[in-house]
Order: C-alpha cells, then structure tokens, then sequence
C-alpha cells in the first residue's frame, strides 16, 4: 500500500496550552482509520489541521509525498480533502441542494444551472437512502437528515480523503448501516476515510487500524483484527474501566408528570404516559417518530392542538420555556450547538443563562457566575484551556457537560434529556449516567430520548417506542429488550 497523506511530528497550541503533541502518521490509500480517544484527547483538533481549519503550531502535512501548507478548507478541498463535521456547517434559509453545492455550484454560461444541482442532489440523495426533497428548507429538517446533507455536501467534491467526525450519533440502526455500506463502497473507490466515533462497534466493524490519542498524544496504533472492543477503550482511559452502567434506582409509584392525549397536526397523534418520582423513563424509536417533538410540545416550544398536562396532581398548562423552566422543567435539546449553546461565549454565561431568565434577572452578579461555574466544573469534571475560553474551543463531549450544567441551574424537579449522549467518549458516557442515577435517587424524574439502544435499555426503568407520531408500546422489565423495542418501532407488531 502506498501513503495518500503523512503527518510528521504535528503539533497545536491554544494559549500557550498544547492540545496536540508531535503526531506522526501514515494514512494509506484506501483505508479506513478510527481517530479514537476520550473527550478532549485532541482528535478533532487533529483532523481540522488536516482539513485546513486550524493551521499547525508546528510539524508539517504530506499530500502523495509532497509538503502542503492549507490555509482553509478550500485548500483542502482543492486536494480532496473534506471533512464532514460533528457540528453542522450548513445555512438554514437556503435549500437542501443548495447548501450541498455551496461553493462548487453548477453554472451554464455564467449563471447557476439549478436544474442540474437538483438533479445530482437528488441522485446523492437516493444513494443515501435520505427520504429528502432537494428543494427543502434546511431549517425544516431533523438533525439526523442535517446528517445526511452534511455527507452529501462531502460526496459532491468527489473527496480523495473524507474526514468522518462523529457521522452516525443521530443516526437510527438502518441508517447507520446504510453509512457503513457507503463507507465500504468509498474505500473499493481508493477513497481513503478517517472516521472519529465514539461507537466502538462501528468501529470494530468499518476501520482496518486504529490511532489512539490521550491527552494530545499519540499512545497506540493498532490493527483492528488485534484487539476487541475492551481493548479500545482501555487503551482509551489508560487503565481498566468499571461498568458503564450504575445498578437501577427504584423510583415510586407517585406520579409526577401525567400526560393526556397530546396531539400536534401531522406529528403526534394522542400521546398518552405518565412519569413517575425517581424515575427514569425511556424513549425509542426511529429517527421521524415524534420523540424530539414530543420533547418540545412539553417545553411549550410546539403549539399542540389538544392535549392536557397534570403535574403533582394539578392541571398545568405550558405555552414557553420560561413558563417550562418556572414549572421546574428543563430540556437538553439534540442540537446543542443549535438550540442549547452560545459557542462565541465562555462557559459561565452559558451555565447561567437559563437561571438568570428563570429568575427575571437583570444584571449579572459576577462572583455568584463564577461560583456557580466552579461547582458545575469539578461536579461534570469538565476539561478545557482555561475557564475563559470560547465554547466553540471546547471539545464535544465537555459542551455537553456544559448544556448539562445549564440544566440543572434551574433547579429542575424533571428533566428532559434528548439524546444526552451525543458525541461522548465511553467514560464521559459512565459519568453521565452515573449522575443521571444519583439525580433520581435524589427524587428527581428523568425522561431520555435516544436512539442508542444499548443506553435506552441500560439506564431507563420504562420504555415509551413512538412510530409515526404515536405510541405504538410502553416497555418494562424483562420486555424491555433491542428486540421488543424494534418490533414496536417499526411496526412489526404493537404493544401487547
């Protein structure tokens, strides 16, 4: 095999704090290599300098042989080389064909052939297995079809060197597998893939070698046939991992939340369950189900059409977030970049935002923020440069962190959690939920939409699966299993 792209003792410093060491290594022609390491271990810093978004401190970047120096990601384009970003870089207002073709568009004597970008939009699109129109609104897709059209967008530069940060986190099982069909189909093309995940299965199954970093070290490169899944992740952590998931709390038979035919025209249908004190309560289904939305109808952030809300055994009515935040109910949306985070700021406004509105304050009392955000620090074990750095320099993991401690700012009595998980290591995934137990013990109740089964299965006590908008069962106990979920989710039998 012969090397595509080499890096030589590559090296990135932010505030004088080095985030990546004197990195070497040989990617070959048409393989696929899993960047693996916890949170905060430098893997998308690595990869940005390869795709032209930061620019090396020192050490130097190798295309077929020669020295590059890139600039921006135009420059890495230029050679074939794309990224495909775990924080979507798409603009909400202009279509889904045209975000794709943004910067390479199709032109006929000087003007745009939009005919011709619809076309092949559309054919990228079928090769997915997206069910998206070319001429939609970005604003109007779910964060997993976002997914799809940031692929999309990669495919149409025809990448010789496709850099893959963490693609499938919002992604159902049968999408995943449809990216892992493309994945094989790219590499018998020559294409050669660099793929972050925190997945480890994935990884076991696309990626020929591994490259492990801690601490912006390279620690172990290993071939995948070597070493199983346990391995990865030790080599991880740098030592043995205890169980991901804490033994259940047992909440009580008290009802905190109940919920009564909640409908929203064309997108939830009649939703019925309850949620009790100390509990953790589940739910699955597939990406479309209603689950997001079912979230936000609860927030006041969607007008439902009927439907009523009982909670501690008094009728309630919630029409905002604020009205939401006052009631003692906080959310963590799917999309923290999106909905949930300031990037351009640090993480003390960030933490404090929803308490301050919460709280109709005004003016901020400095020494209380700063407080407040040493507490959320040592309790998430948050890891970045320093207190005062802008989130957008955070790795993922520790902005979830972060929108977590934003969370339980407001002091919530419920807490909703939408695919809590997102783009976090195995041991940041432990501590999660780990805390998410003590929370409920404490008496707290927990709702968690995810599409990880393994995660809906290990931490929840019931299971609500949606299909199409409706609840099509509600699990527990030994029925609450990958098995019984699916055949719910996707309508191969209802609820017994």
């Amino acid at each position: 095999m012969s090397s595509v792209l080499s890096i030589k003792e590559l090296s990135k410093s932010f505030s004088g704090v080095t985030v990546v060491n004197k990195i070497s290594f040989d990617f070959e022609l048409g393989e696929v290599v899993g960047i693996l390491g916890e949170n905060g271990a430098g893997k998308s810093t690595l990869l940005k300098m390869i795709c032209g978004i930061y620019q090396p401190s020192s050490g130097e970047i190798l295309y077929k042989g020669v020295g590059i120096k890139l600039h921006s990601p135009s420059d890495a384009k230029q050679l074939g080389i794309c990224m495909i970003p775990q924080e979507f870089n798409l603009i909400n207002s202009l279509t889904v064909f045209e975000n794709i073709f943004l910067g390479c568009e199709i032109k006929k004597n000087f003007l745009l052939n939009k005919r011709a970008m619809r076309e092949r939009a559309r054919d990228l699109l079928t090769e997915l297995h997206a069910n998206l129109s070319p001429n939609a609104l970005v604003s109007t897709l779910s964060v997993a079809q976002k997914q799809m059209v940031e692929i999309a967008k990669a495919l149409v530069f025809d990448a010789k060197i496709l850099v893959m940060d963490e693609p499938s986190t919002v992604l159902t099982s049968h999408e995943v597998e449809v990216l892992m069909d493309l994945i094989d189909k790219l590499k018998t093309r020559g294409v050669t893939i660099l793929f972050i995940s925190h997945k480890l299965k994935e990884v076991k199954r696309i990626c020929d070698r591994i490259l492990i970093l801690r601490d912006g070290n390279l620690v172990s490169v290993e071939n995948v046939s070597e070493v199983d899944e346990k391995d990865m992740a030790q080599k991880m952590v740098g030592r043995e991992l205890n169980r991901i998931f804490p033994d259940k709390a047992e909440p009580s038979e008290e009802i905190v939340l109940e919920v009564k035919d909640l409908c929203i025209p064309n997108e939830l249908e009649n939703l019925n369950f309850n949620l009790k004190k100390g509990e953790v309560l589940g739910f699955a289904g597939l990406v479309g189900s209603g689950r997001t939305e079912m979230a936000e109808a609860l927030m006041g952030l969607r007008d439902s059409s009927r439907g009523s809300l009982v909670m501690n055994g008094k009728p309630i009515e919630i029409n905002s977030a604020t009205n939401a935040l006052n009631y003692k109910i906080a959310y963590l949306s799917e999309d923290r970049q999106g909905k949930g985070l300031i990037m351009n700021f640090d993480s003390s406004p960030n933490i404090a935002l929803n308490s301050m509105q919460k709280n109709k304050k005004i003016f901020l009392h400095r020494k209380k923020e700063k407080e407040v955000t040493e507490k959320y620090w040592n309790e998430f074990q948050i890891r970045a440069s320093s207190k005062k750095a802008e989130l957008k320099r955070f790795s993922g993991g520790n902005q979830q962190k972060v929108y977590l401690a934003k969370c339980m700012d407001t002091d919530p009595q419920i807490l909703i959690l939408d695919e809590p998980t997102r783009g976090i290591d195995v041991n940041a995934k432990s501590e999660i939920y780990h805390f998410v137990q003590e929370l409920v013990k404490r008496g707290l109740s927990v709702i968690v939409i995810s599409s990880e089964l393994e995660e809906i299965i290990g931490l929840c006590n019931r299971t609500v699966v949606m299909r199409e908008g409706k609840i099509s069962g509600i699990l527990e106990n030994e029925h609450l299993c990958e098995e019984e979920i699916m055949y719910l989710a996707t309508g191969v039998k209802e609820a017994s």
